[in-house]
């Protein structure tokens, strides 16, 4: 299977998903978007995975690529392509399927439980998860529901925590995949640190990473039955949409 991850920050990688998606034997293509990485078309790939980041969806002004992200994204879930966004990823998916994506009432970070609607139950990814988990939060902005949407998680503070689109494309507002090397990394970006004092007080990234590691096995674990309901998918559709154009012009 050939994987296409948008990435947007060194330090958000897929992490325990792109585990997974190497014990798989995936074939993954990292396009690093704010490093000015030319993005190849998306019928190129069987599945694509779009992580988190600083910016907004909205920022085309001081990210013009973003601009192209999001057509890429709306061109390649309508054609049927598998999607997975998480954090920045689900509200670019949104956002590249008509729905706004806007500043939310107050940010949200920390290790906070979110919950499965009625659908979500009984969604062939989630109804494997248990009805609350825990989810890592890092984020200020939040989204509508596109048109034709599918709520699966929601939470108190923001009722769109994660959302499916046609049959095989999905967003999740949160984190599960972070492992302790990435989260420690997180610690040194200035605005990861910033939003987490804003949202708690000074010393806000202390507590969010002791909150983190105490809940870090059931979240990775919750992380990789995630991705692999979605990695079945894509190899189901693979099956009948074979991708054959050769990368090595990307490479």
């Amino acid at each position: 299977m050939r994987i296409l991850v948008l990435q947007h920050i060194a330090c958000e990688p897929p992490a325990v998903y792109e585990d997974v998606m190497n014990e798989r034997g995936c074939e993954i293509f990292r396009v690093e978007l704010d490093e000015g990485e030319t993005m190849p078309g998306w019928d190129l790939f069987d599945g694509i995975v779009a992580m988190g980041g600083p910016m907004g969806a909205y920022d085309e002004n001081e990210h013009p690529w973003l601009t192209d992200e999001k057509t890429l994204i709306h061109d390649a879930v309508v054609a049927g392509v598998p999607f997975f966004g998480a954090c920045l990823g689900v509200q670019l998916l949104a956002s590249a399927l008509g729905a706004h994506v806007y500043p939310g009432p107050v940010p949200e970070v920390g290790v906070h439980d979110v919950h499965l609607t009625a659908e979500g139950r009984a969604d062939p990814l989630f109804a494997h998860l248990p009805d609350t988990l825990p989810a890592l939060q890092w984020h200020s902005d939040t989204f509508d529901l596109p048109d034709g949407a599918v709520r699966l998680l929601s939470s108190p503070a923001y009722e769109n925590q994660a959302f499916r689109w046609g049959a095989v494309a999905y967003g999740v507002q949160f984190h599960l995949e972070v492992d302790e090397k990435l989260g420690t990394e997180w610690k040194s970006v200035p605005a990861y640190e910033h939003a987490a004092d804003l949202a708690l007080g000074p010393g806000g990234l202390d507590r969010v990473m002791t909150d983190f590691r105490t809940h870090a096995e059931e979240m990775q674990d919750n992380a990789r039955i995630l991705i692999s309901g979605w990695l079945d998918l894509v190899e189901q559709r693979r099956e009948t949409h074979q991708t054959d154009t050769d990368l090595a012009s990307y490479s």
